[in-house]
């Protein structure tokens, strides 16, 4: 074990410069197979669209190659005749492609007289039941492009299309590229997140069933993560089986929902097999719960529930759950479970009634029970039937604003007055730009919670950022953040990251997690990880007092990451290749040599971060 020390201090003074690693491109890992294999290429001018099915009846929607417009040559596809916006042109990815793998689509797409399509992602899981993600949305007068939209899926995925919707007018698809995309590595020589806090708490990610697909996203988890939230799979519009509802129902009994972990059993399977715990999320909330959930005879068109049938289905949904979970994953350990979600608006009063389609403001759980008198009864079940050893939380967003705080503590602290039904309060931290809250801000809600006595869980930790040149604001921000939790490690027993690499975040415009998409650490990953004990890195070596290797007749007088040749490895080094990789300064021959530390031959960003971090104590030069 070896103290990490300094290096917030280094990492400022680098990230401060104008030749920063927010102002390089971003350090990027090795990848395997750099020439993309195209499994799929058309400009449509053959005539050929047999590889595109239409979404809808065989009688609506009608394919061809046409002239009528084109970005290159005189054809494109176009899909015709739609009479409903999900209506329109389908590429099946399953029958050419290989689960596990990352592939990139890009195509050129223009509406018949404004364009405005999405390109959406569709499968079918185990169970039967269909799931839709949006990847893009296209808007604009003439031709809009997409370009390497990331797609991937996993072996018990089937019927897995990309789909271009919206609208009701003709779509039209010119220039349609599937290819592989590169195949990262997460970096092996850096220390682990789950290591370096193993003393504190549980360090976890969220993960989607597309987003673990690839084999790369498996083994950045495996490396630094013990604990798996499912981002959308346990929800409970993924939970729900209507079709099992609506045959019970049929029977005269509408008040015991069935449900299905079908959607789910990647991510289970996965955190069984590999022994990770679980933090299931969630039972009980207002929003991705289908409105049928809230009918007469489970029709979105029907009559809202009375309040007592209301309780009878909360109370079957949340023992159907845990059975299930019993039954198919013993083996998984569920640690945690968010069984109440964001019931509170900002000001500290409860949602108003109605449908979630109405606004994110609605409730259809209020809209039934009158107030927020439905969430003690909903932990009164889930401490009935969840596993012993499974804590129950209340989880909600924005939990630092002055009027939910109070909120917050006041409802917990009223519904455990006659017995211990809520084991601890979910701070979800979806952070946002312009450093709010601030670290103090942070600290008052986290004290308050702390205060009530029972458990805190950060459970969706992100912080977004406009630019990757706020990368070092981020970093720091990070850091301020994680200070403020250390203050209250006694009290916080999970830390949940919400997503694994930036682009894969719901958010993955703003910048907001801990790894970029070539799975490489960013700033704030290493703002957070200094000044705390932690195994040395698995493949590399503690640095010694002088980090540097004596010259000598193998490394032919090279003195590895003394880039400026004054015989000290220093951030000075750093900053020096830096602006030669910008193109601000040149490097002598001997630098250049010192400065190719991963010896591949041309010093370049991945240098630049690897010296840095011989810096700050976390690894031995060279790497080979």
């Amino acid at each position: 074990m070896k103290k990490l020390t300094n290096s917030k201090h280094l990492l400022a003074a680098l990230l401060a410069l104008n030749c920063t690693a927010a102002a390089l491109p971003a350090f990027t890992a090795a990848a395997e197979d750099a020439d993309a294999t195209i499994i799929y290429s058309s400009d449509f001018e053959d005539g050929d669209v047999s590889a595109w099915t239409n979404r809808g009846s065989t009688d609506t929607t009608v394919i061809t190659a046409s002239e009528d417009n084109a970005v290159s040559g005189t054809k494109s596809l176009c899909a015709g005749q739609r009479s409903k916006s999900w209506n329109g042109p389908a590429f099946r990815l399953d029958d050419k492609c290989e689960p596990g793998t990352a592939y990139l689509v890009s195509a050129q797409v223009m509406g018949q007289w404004y364009t405005s399509v999405t390109v959406s992602f569709q499968y079918t899981d185990q169970g039967g039941e269909q799931h839709y993600e949006n990847l893009a949305n296209l808007n604009g007068n003439g031709w809009q492009e997409v370009t390497d939209l990331k797609v991937s899926y996993t072996s018990d995925m089937t019927d897995v299309y990309v789909y271009f919707e919206g609208g009701s007018d003709n779509i039209y698809i010119d220039d349609f590229t599937l290819k592989t995309a590169p195949v990262y590595h997460p970096q092996t020589d850096i220390v682990s997140l789950k290591d370096v806090y193993a003393d504190y708490f549980k360090i976890g990610t969220a993960v989607t069933t597309k987003e673990l697909a690839p084999s790369s996203t498996k083994e950045l988890i495996e490396k630094h993560f013990n604990s798996i939230t499912p981002g959308n799979e346990m929800k409970p519009d993924a939970l729900l089986d209507k079709n099992a509802c609506l045959a019970l129902a049929a029977e005269g009994d509408d008040e015991n929902p069935q449900v299905s972990l079908a959607s789910a059993r990647s991510i289970l399977n996965y955190a069984r097999d590999h022994q990770i715990p679980v933090r299931g999320h969630v039972l009980v909330w207002h929003q991705q719960t289908p409105t049928w959930f809230f009918k007469e005879n489970y029709d979105s068109e029907g009559e809202w529930v009375s309040k007592e049938k209301m309780l009878a289905r909360m109370e079957n949904y949340i023992k159907n759950v845990f059975a299930a979970i019993e039954e198919e994953y013993p083996d998984v350990n569920f640690y945690a479970f968010d069984v109440v979600n964001e019931c509170w608006l900002d000001d500290g009063s409860a949602r108003q009634p109605g449908a979630q389609e109405e606004g994110s403001a609605k409730s259809p759980w209020v809209q039934i029970f009158g107030d927020n008198s439905f969430i003690k009864p909903a932990f009164e079940f889930a401490k009935k039937y969840a596993p012993a050893d499974c804590k129950l939380y209340y989880n909600d967003f924005n939990e630092y604003m002055p009027g939910k705080t109070p909120a917050i503590v006041q409802m917990v602290e009223e519904i455990n007055a006659d017995g211990h039904y809520i084991d601890g309060i979910g701070m979800q931290s979806h952070l946002g730009t312009d450093i709010f809250p601030t670290a103090n801000v942070y600290r008052k809600a986290l004290k308050a919670f702390a205060e009530t006595g029972l458990d805190v869980q950060i459970t969706e930790l992100d912080h977004m950022i406009s630019s990757t040149d706020k990368f070092e604001e981020q970093a720091q921000y990070y850091s301020d953040i994680m200070d403020v939790i250390m203050e209250y490690k006694d009290n916080v027993s999970a830390v949940v990251f919400w997503g694994t690499t930036d682009d894969m975040s719901w958010r993955a415009n703003k910048y907001p997690l801990l790894f970029n998409e070539d799975y490489t650490a960013k700033p704030c990953f290493y703002s957070i990880v200094d000044g705390l004990e932690a195994p040395e890195p698995s493949e590399t070596e503690a640095p010694s007092e002088t980090p540097t290797e004596t010259p000598s007749e193998t490394t032919d007088a090279v003195v590895w990451g003394d880039v400026d040749e004054d015989g000290k490895v220093n951030i000075v080094d750093v900053i020096a290749l830096n602006k030669a990789i910008l193109g601000k300064d040149t490097l002598s021959p001997q630098g250049e040599k010192n400065a190719d530390v991963d010896q591949s031959g041309t010093p370049d960003a991945t240098d630049s971060l690897n010296i840095l971090k011989c810096i700050v104590g976390m690894i031995k030069l060279p790497l080979q």
